[in-house]
């Protein structure tokens, strides 16, 4: 029995590796950049500051609106070109997120743009979970990947040990 599972599990170990090998390469890679996204502008932004950290705002919807009208970088016309905005009273800042991966940092006092910049992290978020190829990629090849990994994880564990226990063995039997 344990002959017939060494068997197989050399089988399923490398098969396994080969099948998981590209979407394992995407994951790292993007899992790697993600580690790093705060300390690395070209993955997300840096936060900068308001000149009113903590105070409640004094821009308003319209003027934040304006100020992402003025930005050049992008375009935007109304709400509907704007993915998100993630307001920061203790920084004193909004960022909004335009649907086109751009992020305006405004300043919530006076809604005066202070930062233009590229947000990639989004974007190596949705390569690391799968969604970047198709909703159904994330269920059908990324979650099936996940599960391989795992057997992975279990046979490359089961032929670590397999050599222990047989020295170990060849002690006790001497």
């Amino acid at each position: 029995m344990a002959k017939n599972w060494n068997w197989w599990s050399r089988k399923l170990h490398r098969w396994g590796a080969l099948l998981t090998a590209i979407p394992l390469l995407i994951v790292i890679l993007s899992g790697l950049l993600l580690q790093v996204k705060k300390q690395v502008a070209w993955v997300q932004p840096p936060s900068s500051k308001g000149t009113q950290p903590g105070s409640p705002p004094g821009a308003n919807w319209e003027a934040i609106l304006a100020a992402c009208q003025s930005v050049t970088e992008t375009t935007v016309d109304t709400w509907d070109d704007i993915d998100r905005v993630d307001v920061r009273p203790g920084k004193g800042i909004c960022k909004v997120q335009v649907k086109d991966r751009w992020e305006i940092q405004l300043d919530l006092a006076t809604a005066e743009v202070l930062s233009v910049a590229y947000r990639r992290s989004d974007l190596i978020e949705s390569l690391h979970d799968g969604s970047f190829f198709a909703d159904a990629a994330k269920l059908w090849v990324f979650l099936p990947n996940g599960l391989v990994l795992l057997g992975l994880w279990i046979t490359g564990a089961w032929l670590w040990y397999l050599p222990l226990s047989k020295r170990r063995a060849k002690r006790g039997a001497s």
